[in-house]
């Protein structure tokens, strides 16, 4: 049975959407810390072949896992509006700081230690080693050609131009 026409119950309700998981900052702050021992007690593995003597066995590994924000929103059941939310109200955008710090400081750590992949975990952390290079004349300005063809006005002119530049060097290592 549906609700009848024009009807005006979702009025009745006493709230609209769902009550703050987080009351005050402390709280987030306390679930923030089970995140990071789950995250330390549940370490990925990795299937590793163990050689000893000459015999070979396949054993699965222990790897650190990687704190992530996304991780973090998960475990809190939040989504990521909601965690801005959370540090844009008064009194937590402390407690979201440091959970953004400590998150960052895992991630930096294992992989300077190598415990996590260096590559990936530097492009997350936008660590990446960027080496603009530009090309340019004295003081910056356009670059000088010289040997070539000089401004061509069409395909048939610049032609001529490198035929004849050719013909020249042609010329001169004879």
């Amino acid at each position: 049975m549906s609700a009848p026409k024009d009807n005006q119950f979702w009025k009745m309700r006493s709230s609209h959407g769902r009550k703050p998981i987080f009351s005050d900052p402390d709280q987030l702050w306390e679930a923030a810390q089970e995140y990071f021992e789950w995250v330390d007690k549940h370490p990925l593995k990795a299937a590793e072949i163990i050689k000893y003597r000459g015999t070979g066995k396949l054993k699965r590994v222990p790897k650190m896992r990687a704190m992530t924000l996304t991780g973090l929103r998960i475990f809190l059941d939040i989504t990521h509006p909601t965690w801005l939310d959370y540090a844009k109200k008064d009194g937590f955008s402390t407690v979201t700081d440091a959970i953004k710090d400590i998150i960052y400081t895992q991630k930096f750590e294992g992989a300077a230690a190598d415990l996590l992949n260096p590559n990936i975990i530097a492009r997350d952390l936008g660590l990446q080693d960027k080496q603009a290079q530009e090309i340019s004349g004295p003081g910056g300005g356009p670059i000088k050609w010289t040997g070539g063809p000089e401004n061509p006005k069409t395909i048939k002119e610049w032609e001529e131009q490198v035929k004849e530049a050719d013909n020249a060097q042609g010329a001169s290592h004879e």
